[in-house]
């Protein structure tokens, strides 16, 4: 697992049900759960984490399928980017396969998981803003059999959290049978961690679109405002179309508020102080370079989802 042996866990545990592995952590405290363990192990092998025990989930068969439920679909935590990825699902969870697609180069895909994804809450998790954009649930296994749903976003904000001995089991993603992308910029070409990524997915029942921004703060941004506006342009009884115009304006009003203007700093004069966002006066150029990257992704998001 590492060639750091000092490092390395004391006790290694492989329960066959998601119930033995609650039983598990919840008798060890310090064990860590693992999955596929491209995080975790990146962690040990830099010297950041020296667990005392590991509690193995790659036997837990349960957890490494999906099936239907009341409109959703329930979405085992040991799903591989990889299962992810394949067109069954996409045809399924257009946006999650293609950020399963995105996640890094095979070996991640092969091993990474969508619980582990969810677990390690990493600024940069590609199914992170699909999954806040989706407003999707978790359903968290605890001792005794017990099962609790939490919002993901509430997880990821820190407003819950797992208690001792629970694990994330499954996470329930509405169907909503409407397009939705997820496109991500990277700081160089091919599989990489994003510099920022937008999710956007129609929900033509509620007439409203949803957006989440990853990579660009500790946890996914929903501009909340700006899906109201742009949900009421939508000709929702139409052919949903809206013009290149709207679609750019957009993009500019989702960066605006997960990348906004710092508070002017207070001068003497008032004819000192440089316009509110005038470009080049309020942000650095590596911030007003991450806001346009934004506003692009947003608009060509939306742009595909509506085409």
């Amino acid at each position: 697992m590492t060639t750091h042996a000092p490092q390395a866990a004391n006790t290694v545990t492989l329960p066959g049900s998601l119930d033995e592995a609650v039983e598990a952590l919840a008798a060890m405290p310090a064990a860590v759960p693992v999955a596929g363990g491209t995080d975790l192990m990146a962690a040990v092998n830099s010297g950041l984490l020296r667990p005392a025990a590991l509690v193995g989930l790659g036997r837990i068969s349960e957890i490494r399928g999906w099936q239907y439920q009341d409109g959703h679909a329930l979405l085992g935590a040991g799903l591989t980017h990889a299962r992810m990825g394949r067109p069954d699902f996409a045809a399924l969870i257009p946006a999650l396969a293609a950020a399963a697609r995105a996640a890094g180069p095979p070996q991640i895909r092969n091993a990474g998981t969508l619980g582990g994804n969810i677990a390690s809450a990493a600024p940069t998790g590609d199914a992170l803003p699909v999954l806040a954009a989706l407003e999707a649930t978790l359903i968290v296994a605890g001792p005794g059999g017990s099962r609790r749903e939490i919002p993901v976003g509430h997880l990821l904000a820190g407003f819950e959290m797992l208690g001792p001995g629970e694990l994330i089991g499954y996470v329930r993603v509405p169907l909503l049978h409407a397009p939705q992308t997820f496109l991500k910029a990277t700081g160089r070409t091919g599989p990489s961690r994003a510099t920022a990524s937008v999710a956007v997915v129609l929900d033509p029942a509620r007439r409203h679109v949803r957006c989440a921004v990853g990579a660009v703060a500790p946890m996914p941004l929903r501009p909340l405002d700006a899906e109201a506006w742009v949900s009421s342009l939508i000709d929702w009884d139409g052919e949903r179309t809206l013009a290149p115009e709207a679609c750019a304006a957009f993009g500019e009003y989702v960066a605006a508020a997960c990348i906004p203007d710092p508070a002017p700093e207070p001068v003497l004069e008032a004819a000192q102080s440089p316009q509110h966002g005038e470009p080049g006066t309020t942000l650095p150029p590596a911030v007003l370079h991450l806001r346009r990257t934004v506003a692009t992704l947003a608009r060509r998001a939306l742009g595909r989802a509506l085409a």
